[in-house]
């Protein structure tokens, strides 16, 4: 079955590219959540009037690919230190977060998070919350840069292939 994660960082399209990748993870779904208004159009999650914030939805095996792995490939993707921003993407549906269904969870995350704190002079404002909601966004957004080669992305997706490499993966 597989455990799930649901990480927010930026464009979700980046995301879900750069996970898509890596061995372990089984799916991804990106869609909004945290908000406030029920199955939400990306237009109106655009308004910035809705709360949601874009998420991707991580289904990964955690005897290949441990949540600390997760999050380690997370934080290299993203700048834990810049509000509701991730690279050209402007506003508070591309803040970043990291939401979790399962309260065990949240000690692992929180020791991430502080290992990953020591590495910056600014405080990280990734939220870390349990997961209020999460709507699958429309179907043009799932799988969008395996639909779109060259579709527009603010991730270097070439990190992810260098760390498996490096760690013996690939």
């Amino acid at each position: 079955m597989g455990k799930k994660i649901w990480l927010a960082g930026g464009c979700f399209w980046g995301v879900e590219g750069y996970f898509q990748q890596l061995k372990g993870v089984a799916d991804t779904t990106v869609g909004y959540g945290q908000g406030h208004t029920e199955h939400p159009t990306y237009r109106q999650v655009c308004s910035g009037d809705t709360g949601h914030t874009e998420i991707c939805e991580v289904l990964y095996d955690e005897a290949i690919l441990p949540l600390p792995k997760v999050l380690e490939h997370f934080f290299r993707i993203i700048d834990p230190t810049t509000l509701n921003r991730q690279g050209p993407d402007r506003g508070t549906q591309y803040r970043t977060g990291i939401y979790y269904s399962d309260e065990a969870d949240k000690a692992v995350i929180i020791d991430v998070m502080q290992k990953v704190q020591t590495e910056y002079k600014t405080a990280i404002v990734v939220e870390v919350e349990p997961l209020r909601n999460f709507h699958p966004a429309e179907e043009y957004h799932q799988d969008y840069l395996r639909k779109t080669p060259g579709g527009y992305c603010h991730v270097d997706m070439s990190l992810a292939a260098s760390e498996e490499r490096k760690q013996g993966i690939l």
